[in-house]
């Protein structure tokens, strides 16, 4: 769940975009009506961004270098590195004030909202930037996965192939923002 990432490419949109782009994870199908209008853009740019981002040549290529065992998984684990790289390199956090607040004060689809009010409580979007936390995180979804945790088995990877990964975020992050930013 790379929650700041689509905060940041989100930020210059309304409060209810932003909401949008924050929960779209948790909305199924293609039918935005119950949603107000501006929630519904916000859902659609995440999805947009999403597709972007898993077909970038930068993510391919980290994708590639994952353990065959766990490519089906590595998109996710890859989107979480990168609000790691985010979140440590943020320097003004004023946007995860605004996320926090326009995430505190609705509720979120079903699929999240037993893990919204801890991700507030726990500040996981500054905790990104401790790569431990986000390992953590990685595994701690993993395990919310049936079947082995193929999440869990990626740290490895991550931790032996982290300056790589670092390359691959610092020419995939000024692309799709250049391009998706809101």
């Amino acid at each position: 769940m790379n929650f700041l990432a689509h905060a940041l490419l989100a930020k210059g949109g309304s409060d209810d975009f932003l909401f949008g782009n924050l929960i779209a994870d948790g909305v199924k199908g293609s039918d935005l009506s119950a949603w107000p209008d501006e929630i519904a853009l916000g859902i659609r740019h995440h999805r947009r961004v999403d597709a972007t981002v898993d077909m970038h040549p930068e993510v391919l290529t980290a994708r590639a270098r994952a353990p065959r065992n766990g490519r089906r998984f590595a998109g996710v684990a890859l989107d979480m590195v990168w609000d790691h790289f985010l979140s440590r390199d943020l320097g003004d956090d004023t946007i995860i004030e605004r996320s926090y607040r326009v995430l505190g004060r609705r509720q979120a689809p079903a699929r999240l909202s037993g893990m919204v009010p801890v991700m507030l409580a726990q500040d996981w979007l500054r905790g990104y930037a401790d790569f431990d936390f986000t390992c953590n995180a990685v595994a701690g979804l993993g395990r919310r996965l049936s079947g082995p945790n193929r999440l869990a088995e990626l740290i490895p990877w991550l931790e032996d192939d982290y300056a790589a990964l670092e390359e691959n975020f610092h020419r995939l992050w000024p692309d799709i923002s250049a391009r998706l930013m809101r």
